[in-house]
């Protein structure tokens, strides 16, 4: 391990995590704006349902490591909820199944430690037209519905009101953006630049309403070796040239984060 030690962020999930760090991922943009604050971890596992997400509970979350995520964000629930197939094969789970499933992934991250934060991302909305376009009449893409990712994202929602977990609600989010079908996919699952900003956004934005102690927002976390350097110290003082502070310097991306 590397030092000095930084809080870390976990992101937990099936393919809509995997592949946030590519094509302007929202996972980028946190490890982004999170640079010299936290380090943001990647454990996104494509084609993975909460079935596969428990059996490996332990070794993503081991409750023996001496050190405990500061913050888990988990996403599963779009795989959960494609339609069963007559061979069972597929990554189809039972809705009360997919509950208990993340019941049970929300308990073990809860326990880690007192100050272990906890984000569930619910399954966002699916563009039917550019599955088939892009997968055609797959088995993938013909057991994928919106109205199916409606109803898993509305039972994560309901547990996490039960178990006092922040949530997101990706499946309204999205949507909120008049031409979401045509800019926020690559192949109607996966989300491209834009829809990945919605993303972080709503991320960002649950971690700046928290009442968390400390938080976990990123303008008013301690950016590591914030102090400024002296980039001519043999100049006298009036005209001594410091390096600009940039800590907290994102001036050079196109996006603005609150």
């Amino acid at each position: 391990m590397v030092g000095p030690k930084r809080p870390q962020f976990i992101l937990f999930g099936s393919s809509i995590v995997q592949f946030s760090f590519g094509n302007g991922g929202w996972g980028a943009s946190l490890a982004d704006l999170y640079s010299r604050k936290a380090d943001i971890l990647l454990r996104g596992y494509a084609g993975w349902n909460s079935r596969r997400a428990l059996e490996v509970l332990n070794e993503v979350f081991p409750k023996d490591s001496t050190v405990q995520p500061a913050l888990a964000i988990v996403y599963f629930g779009g795989n959960d909820s494609v339609k069963a197939h007559p061979s069972g094969l597929g990554p189809h789970v039972p809705l009360p199944e997919y509950i208990e499933n993340m019941r049970k992934i929300a308990a073990h991250i809860q326990n880690l430690s007192e100050k272990t934060r906890l984000i569930f991302l619910t399954a966002p909305p699916i563009n039917e037209d550019q599955i088939l376009e892009a997968f055609g009449g797959s088995l993938l893409d013909l057991s994928r519905t919106n109205e199916l990712c409606k109803i898993y994202s509305d039972a994560c929602l309901k547990l996490c009101e039960e178990m006092n977990i922040k949530a997101i609600d990706l499946w309204t989010a999205i949507q909120r953006k008049d031409d979401w079908k045509t800019t926020c996919f690559t192949d109607g699952i996966h989300f491209t630049s834009e829809g990945s900003k919605i993303v972080a956004e709503e991320i960002l934005s649950a971690i700046k309403e928290s009442n968390w102690e400390p938080s976990l927002h990123w303008e008013l976390m301690p950016s590591e070796f914030e102090q400024e350097m002296e980039t001519y110290p043999k100049v006298s003082p009036p005209e001594r040239i410091r390096a600009a502070s940039v800590s907290q310097d994102h001036a050079y991306t196109d996006l603005t984060w609150e």
